[in-house]
């Protein structure tokens, strides 16, 4: 499943870092994109949307 979530909080490629990170601690096959100009992560995942947003969360960046 390909997820396209809004992150506004993520400001630079650290941010993008951790929130990949996040992800791939609950699927580490995840492919993950994270955008800091526009906002935007990509995931693609075999987890659900909430885990993958959970994790994101978790991680001190909440999807909106």
């Amino acid at each position: 499943m390909k997820l396209q979530l809004t992150v506004p909080t993520m400001v630079c490629s650290a941010c993008g870092n951790a929130i990949t990170k996040a992800v791939r601690l609950v699927d580490p096959n995840a492919k993950v994109t994270a955008d800091p100009k526009t906002k935007l992560v990509e995931v693609e995942t075999s987890q659900p949307q909430e885990r993958i947003e959970r994790a994101i969360a978790s991680a001190g960046y909440p999807v909106s």
